[in-house]
């Protein structure tokens, strides 16, 4: 049995799988789905799992050579946006519009993770990095 970082075996087998610039998504519990990407549904109850408390876990096992915000986060949750900044220091970021752009972004990812989270803007799209480098 493993002893720490992310239990869930759906999450963990995703994580598992990623590629070098695989697309993967965390997001809101009333972001639109795409109909073919795979969802790890983590949502409980409103706020439960946090996107904070999802993106957290998620970075402690996955390696991000770039991201993507909707550009209505910066007006709309600034102390969101300084929360993935400052952990996301040092990696790119591209900000697109949320509509069309950022969805039609989410049906490239290969999995998204949908968390309890029911703030404004909080879903962001990760680029995978080589671990090889």
């Amino acid at each position: 049995m493993k002893r720490k970082g992310i239990i869930n075996k759906q999450l963990a087998g995703c994580i598992a799988s990623l590629g070098h610039k695989d697309l993967f998504m965390i997001c809101d519990g009333g972001m639109p789905l795409p109909k073919d990407v795979e969802v790890v549904d983590l949502a409980l109850v409103g706020g439960v799992p946090t996107f904070k408390q999802a993106m957290e876990a998620i970075l402690d096992e996955a390696g991000v050579e770039e991201y993507y915000l909707a550009e209505e986060i910066k007006a709309n949750n600034p102390k969101l946006l300084e929360y993935i900044q400052r952990k996301l220091k040092d990696v790119p970021c591209t900000y697109v519009p949320h509509e069309p752009e950022f969805k039609e972004l989410s049906k490239k990812c290969k999995f998204i993770v949908r968390t309890g989270e029911f703030s404004v803007y909080p879903n962001i799209i990760l680029k995978a990095f080589c671990s090889f480098q």
